[in-house]
């Protein structure tokens, strides 16, 4: 093999040869990450970016000194179906290397109450019990050296160790230290928590790594979820049950081996003191209590509170209360100390395998703590039933106080998406050196005729116009459901609107197999639908009713063309709130005010239908039509929010159907 195929890319290519937007993605990739950079890469389905980032990052991780050793390679993904896309590939990758050449070694590790038979609510497992220190350095040897012979899949790791007493998560990262590619879940960089207690022990440092970001557009909202807690005026009363239930515990044991009060029980007794303080003198209830009176008067659904308020309410509580008292800030945060400390049994026969209620609790004021003087993050209070207790949620409204050292501290990265549009966007949110950041948009390289675009300009769910246009909303979707040869599928803005939708509709006059999606529905009944498309293909066809943004629209894939035509109904904004509000307000500070509405509302919005659009067309070979069922579209705004499409207007039902029909026949 050449020098300059060791240079670009060839070596690590899974495939004989790449596709043009390919080949410039390799390259892009190979060039951005040698000067340290960040490509951010608007890659449409199908063009192959899997096999693309991975060959740009083997080839600079080992064929460009960074004056360390080779850097380890982290790729990123919220999707298990993803996983294995990603060992395959590197399987392909190293059916190819030459002799000579190293094999490019990888560990596949997914969560741990996914990866161990059983786990309590502090993180520990017990597939190790009653193993001897010799049978379990022997038995990891042994899983490590299965993981290493060559690219596995997690589920293959689980299936060999299903009958031992062995941890396959905890070997598993052990074996970690010893390959090229980690994959994993976003938490792993993202949440510092599992960052902490995870990177040290797969012998991974931040400054020595290249992390591939799947999925890309997901990535804001995941690094917010990781610092989203709730917690409502209940959690201190059922932390004291399990502070009382861990104390007394303590205490019988010591005087079962009649020893001294430990240091435990005295904290134990100490928290015990804090937390009565703040049921007894009804501070927390008070304030709960003026807070939903006040969202009670307000004309919203939720209210923002301001953190220092709720822990000045905290603080005052238990000021004075045990004989070691400090400084507001130290004393909260040495009551956190003490809340993560108290360990209780769990049921044997219990499924809830939550944090316990002192954990839950210390996790929500750590947050306030680190975030007390930080309009980054946004505390907002809601009690939306009657019967449902009065709670504060915290909201990260920033992701780049997360992103943003990360992304400084590692070597380079190539995040990517079919939906990441438009890139800067993205650079700018997570908070990517903009010196750094290269922002690509790729062709799919599929003709455009496959995959037609019809924009209605008579139907909106705008909320002031939606009762007038639901009829006509009706007609058009039964126009694509009757001229549609094959399954369809019709993704609502929301899950009131879908049952909405959804009830006008029966397999008596359609001629077609209705299938609904359901609020959580499992893994295995979301496959059970793929089936049933499969099997109406060539058949009567199947009408899906899903939601944007829902499992149905964003996070399975449509194999071999088993969607003919798609519907999306309406433009899916955020819905007024508290915490939507402060998102507003905190980028028109960051950004400016159009940057604003952008970011926050009408991008993300726009991406939902996107990630719908990406369902049908997979392949060059696969066709499609699209309807969406919304004149706010064709506006200028929304429009520059799109990337390049082959788009027509459908004025009516009527023009919908032959639209429709017209397809079918060519």
């Amino acid at each position: 093999m050449s020098e300059g195929e060791l240079e670009n890319g060839q070596l690590f290519f899974a495939h004989e040869t790449p596709r043009e937007s390919q080949r410039r993605m390799i390259d892009d990739g190979i060039e951005t990450l040698k000067e340290g950079g960040f490509l951010l890469a608007a890659a449409p389905t199908g063009i192959g970016k899997t096999a693309a980032a991975l060959a740009s990052s083997l080839t600079v991780a080992n064929h460009y000194s960074f004056g360390k050793e080779i850097p380890k390679i982290l790729f990123l993904t919220g999707r298990q179906s993803q996983h294995r896309i990603v060992v395959d590939t590197i399987r392909e990758i190293n059916n190819r290397i030459p002799q000579g050449f190293s094999k490019i070694k990888l560990v596949d590790i997914i969560g741990r109450r996914s990866m161990c038979k059983n786990v309590d609510s502090k993180g520990r497992c017990d597939c190790e019990q009653g193993v001897t220190e010799a049978e379990r350095r022997f038995l990891r040897s042994g899983l490590e050296e299965f993981i290493h012979s060559k690219p596995m899949h997690v589920d293959q790791v689980l299936k060999k160790v299903e009958n031992e007493d062995i941890c396959a998560w905890a070997t598993s990262r052990d074996a970690a230290r010893s390959t090229d590619i980690i994959v994993c879940d976003y938490n792993h960089i993202f949440v510092e928590g599992v960052r902490e207690s995870s990177l040290p022990v797969m012998g991974v440092e931040l400054e020595n790594t290249i992390i591939i970001v799947d999925e890309a557009h997901n990535l804001p909202d995941r690094i917010r979820s990781g610092l989203e807690r709730t917690i409502d005026d209940q959690v201190f009363k059922w932390a004291l049950d399990n502070v009382v239930e861990y104390r007394e515990t303590l205490q019988q044991t010591e005087t079962e081996l009649d020893i001294p009060e430990s240091k435990r029980v005295r904290e134990a007794k100490n928290l015990e003191k804090q937390i009565n303080a703040i049921l007894m003198n009804e501070g927390i209830s008070n304030w709960f209590r003026e807070k939903e009176f006040e969202n009670s008067e307000s004309r919203g659904d939720d209210i923002r509170v301001q953190t220092k308020e709720f822990l000045d309410v905290i603080s005052k509580s238990i000021e004075g209360v045990i004989e070691e008292d400090l400084g507001e800030k130290d004393r909260i945060g040495a009551m956190v100390s003490r809340l993560l400390a108290v360990e209780i049994d769990e049921e044997e026969d219990s499924e809830d395998d939550e944090k316990n209620d002192c954990t839950r609790l210390a996790e929500f004021l750590e947050i306030c703590i680190n975030y007390e003087n930080n309009n980054a993050l946004a505390l907002v209070f809601d009690k939306k039933e009657i019967s449902q207790d009065p709670r504060i949620t915290s909201h990260l409204l920033d992701p780049s106080v997360v992103g943003g050292p990360i992304f400084n501290q590692c070597l380079g990265s190539i995040l990517m998406s079919g939906t990441l549009f438009p890139p800067e966007m993205y650079s700018e949110i997570l908070g990517i050196p903009s010196e750094r950041a290269n922002c690509v948009e790729y062709p799919s390289g599929f003709p455009l005729g496959n995959r037609p675009v019809l924009i209605a300009n008579d139907v909106t769910t705008k909320y002031t116009e939606r009762r007038e246009s639901m009829e006509g909303i009706l007609e058009h979707i039964r126009s694509v459901i009757i001229n549609t040869k094959g399954n369809v599928a019709i993704f609502a803005p929301s899950y009131s609107m879908l049952n909405e939708i959804h009830d006008h509709f029966d397999n008596s006059w359609t001629g077609k197999l209705i299938l609904k999606e359901d609020q959580g529905m499992r893994k295995g009944t979301l496959q059970s639908i793929i089936d049933r498309l499969r099997e109406q293909r060539n058949m009567r066809g199947a009408a899906l009713f899903g939601v944007l943004s829902g499992k149905l629209s964003e996070g399975v894939d449509y194999p071999d063309n088993i969607l003919n035509s798609l519907v999306c109904v309406g433009l899916p904004l955020p819905p007024p709130s508290a915490r939507q509000d402060a998102l507003i307000e905190y980028y028109t500070k960051k950004f400016d005010r159009n940057k604003a509405w952008k970011y926050a509302s009408l991008q993300p919005a726009v991406n939902s239908i996107l990630q719908a659009l990406g369902r049908p067309i997979r392949k060059k070979e696969d066709r499609a039509i699209i309807v969406l069922l919304e004149k706010r579209l064709l506006g200028q705004r929304e429009r520059n929010c799109f990337p390049e499409m082959q788009r027509m207007q459908t004025t009516s039902p009527t023009r919908t159907a032959e639209r429709v029909k017209s397809f079918f026949q060519m």
